[in-house]
C-alpha cells in the first residue's frame, strides 16, 4: 500500500535578508523528503490568489537553491496545460493562498479536485499554506467572503477533520473555529500557527512540523467533548 501525505500548513517558506525573497523553511523541506525522490517534480497551484504572477515568481525563485524541478498550473484565464497531465507528472504539489471558495469552485469547473485524489492515492505528495491548507480539509473559517471571517464548509475532505490556519496571528480564527467545533458546524479540527504544519499519513495526523527550529509556535487538536471544546496542543515532532 502507499503511503500518502498531506501537509497543511500556516507557513512553508521563510524570509531572508534580501527584501521580498523566499526560502523554503522546515515545512517545505518536509514535504520534499515526503516524496522520497532525489530531485522532486514540484508543481505551484496558485489558484487561490487567481494566479498572481508575481506569487508565482515569488515561489519559483525561492526553490532557485533547491534540487528541484519546478512547474505550476494556471486556471486563469484558461489552463495552462491538460490538468490531468501537469498534476499527474508532480512528485509534490503546493497550494498557495488566498481565497478558499474561488479555488473550489474553479478547481471544480476543471476537475482539478478529481486529478487531485487521484494524484494523492497514487502517493503524490499535496500541501500548502492557508487556503493551500483549508482545502484537503472538510472546510474551516476563512476571509474568502470579506473581513468578517466564516466558514467553508465544503472543502475536499481528502482529510475528515475540520481546519484552522493562522490560529496566533488572526483575531477571528481562534474563537470561530471554537465556535463552529463546538455547535457541530465541523467534525473535530487540527489547527496551526504561523510556520506550523500537520502532516497527515493518510487520514491520520502524525506528525507537527515547523519552520524553523526555534519557534514556540505549536498545532491544535480541536474536540467537542460533551457540550464544551477541549483544545489539546500539539508539540512539534511525532503526534
Amino acid at each position: 500500500m502507499t503511503n500518502k501525505y498531506i501537509v497543511a500548513s500556516s507557513g512553508g517558506f521563510v524570509t531572508t535578508d534580501r527584501w521580498g525573497v523566499m526560502k523554503p523553511g522546515g515545512i517545505m523541506n518536509r514535504a520534499l523528503e515526503l516524496t522520497g525522490k532525489t530531485r522532486p517534480r514540484v508543481l505551484f497551484m496558485m489558484t487561490a490568489s487567481g494566479d498572481d504572477t508575481s506569487y508565482i515568481a515569488r515561489s519559483y525563485q525561492a526553490m532557485s537553491d533547491s534540487s528541484v524541478d519546478v512547474d505550476h498550473l494556471s486556471l486563469f484565464t484558461q489552463p495552462t496545460r491538460p490538468v490531468e497531465e501537469a498534476i499527474g507528472k508532480a512528485d509534490l504539489v503546493w497550494v498557495g493562498g488566498g481565497s478558499v471558495a474561488n479555488l473550489l469552485a474553479v478547481w471544480r469547473l476543471h476537475g482539478v479536485d478529481v486529478a487531485l485524489r487521484d494524484a494523492w492515492e497514487s502517493g503524490t505528495v499535496l500541501g500548502g499554506v492557508s487556503a493551500g491548507s483549508i482545502c484537503w480539509h472538510v472546510g474551516g473559517p476563512t476571509d474568502s467572503f470579506g473581513p468578517k471571517l466564516e466558514v467553508v464548509n465544503n472543502a475536499l475532505g481528502l482529510i475528515p477533520f475540520g481546519n484552522g490556519v493562522h490560529y496566533d496571528s488572526e483575531a477571528q480564527r481562534r474563537p470561530l473555529l471554537q465556535s463552529i467545533v463546538k455547535e457541530g458546524s465541523l467534525p473535530v479540527s487540527y489547527a496551526t500557527d504561523d510556520h506550523v504544519a500537520v502532516v497527515y499519513e493518510n487520514e491520520n495526523p502524525f506528525e507537527v512540523v515547523a519552520d524553523t527550529a526555534d519557534t514556540t509556535a505549536r498545532a491544535y487538536r480541536l474536540e467537542k467533548v460533551g457540550e464544551e471544546v477541549v483544545e489539546t496542543t500539539l508539540e512539534l515532532g511525532r503526534i
